[in-house]
């Protein structure tokens, strides 16, 4: 009796695991592997490389390799534009390092200005696949009101910064670009300013601005959108 309830809960258990296990994940060095762009993670304000580290994990077990993935800290007291040139040269050792063509890059709350700004003024439309905007304050956000550094400023609507930003086309190049915003984020106000002209503009469920770092669902759609 033992071993036939034994021998029942071990299937079963195999069977969820095959059933949990992502349909496209891909072995580190396999051919899948090598089809996939690496991704630059370009953290927000008031914050650092490691807040990637979770999202960094769930793609490294989705068969992105490991030096696939790159994020580090940067001033994010600075003006946004001067980020931008870090993340060009960024950018440019990703592709030295994985001799890829292209990558993705996926930003959280401010660091969507910088990359953006990147890809309009910097020519890195041509070096970007699919970009991502978590909770990014692409219209600006009252909340920048509360602050005092150039980056604050630069994220404030009505800002010279955002108007040279946005005027024109607001997602130039052969790109694609992707947003996702929450009606429950506390920090961009308003909600609405995340969204992009011609950009794939997703709502997500209600959810705090810093949890589109940590949910899993948000994960999985960014995950299915830029491969």
């Amino acid at each position: 009796m033992f071993r036939t309830v034994f021998v029942t809960s071990l299937i079963l258990a195999v069977s969820c695991w095959v059933l949990s296990a992502p349909s496209h994940a891909a072995k580190p060095g396999s051919e899948a592997a090598s089809a996939l762009n690496p991704i630059l993670f370009v953290h927000g304000y008031a914050s650092g490389a490691s807040v990637w580290d979770s999202m960094r994990s769930r793609f490294e077990a989705d068969g992105w390799p490991a030096d696939y993935l790159a994020s580090w800290s940067y001033n994010y007291n600075q003006s946004n534009a001067s980020t931008a040139e870090d993340i060009r040269n960024r950018v440019q050792d990703l592709l030295a390092l994985t001799g890829a063509d292209q990558v993705d890059i996926i930003t959280h709350s401010m660091g969507g200005l910088s990359s953006r700004y990147y890809l309009k003024f910097l020519e890195g439309d041509a070096q970007v696949d699919a970009w991502v905007s978590l909770a990014g304050p692409n219209h600006g956000t009252n909340w920048a009101f509360g602050c005092l550094s150039s980056s604050c400023f630069e994220m404030r609507p009505g800002s010279g910064f955002l108007a040279n930003l946005n005027q024109g086309n607001e997602t130039p190049g052969e790109a694609r670009y992707g947003t996702w915003w929450s009606s429950c984020d506390e920090i961009i106000n308003p909600d609405d300013s995340v969204l992009l002209k011609g950009a794939s503009n997703n709502r997500t469920a209600c959810i705090s601005h810093n949890w589109f770092l940590y949910d899993s669902g948000v994960y999985r759609e960014v995950r299915d959108w830029i491969l």
